[in-house]
């Protein structure tokens, strides 16, 4: 459920993110703190630009944790993962089709159509995203965002920046 970004809100993320947020639809996903975490954006931007990142993370140590774990190497294992398991590539490509359902109910744009981010369905190409897109709709939706968070662990039991 994305709910009704505030002026406050739109602040706080501007402090995380180090620069003004475009194309917000609302916050997707806040950190038990009550800051926004995941903001779901607009499938086109202000500028006109096609935007398919529907769940942005803007949480800067859950983006720190998700950059730490592509740094591992986890993708490309992540990957190689779906070649070899039926049931887990399956579970993506519903994670795919929810992330569409999910950006639809915002709007349509025809360049982005079909296409959702991370590099879903067939690769691992953003933890970020996943992660977001994990925390936005819950668990047992994207198998690889729900396994990210398990490693990243409750990165929000840390201090959260002030403001």
């Amino acid at each position: 459920m994305i709910e009704e970004a505030s002026s406050a809100d739109l602040e706080i993320v501007e402090q995380q993110l180090g620069r003004p947020p475009r194309g917000v639809a609302g916050v997707a996903w806040r950190c038990p703190c009550g800051k926004p975490g995941v903001v779901a954006t607009h499938p086109r931007l202000d500028n006109g630009t096609p935007f398919p990142t529907t769940y942005y993370l803007t949480c800067p140590r859950a983006v720190a944790a998700c950059s730490t774990l592509e740094a591992s190497g986890l993708m490309r294992e992540m990957t190689e993962r779906l070649a070899d398991d039926e049931e887990l590539a399956a579970r993506y490509r519903a994670a795919h089709e929810a992330y569409l359902a999910d950006r639809g109910r915002l709007g349509h744009v025809e360049e982005i159509d079909g296409i959702s981010a991370g590099g879903m369905p067939d690769r691992v190409k953003c933890l970020h995203v996943l992660v977001g897109h994990a925390l936005a709709a819950g668990p047992g939706v994207n198998p690889f965002g729900d396994e990210a968070l398990e490693r990243i662990g409750e990165f929000w039991s840390r201090p959260c920046l002030e403001g």
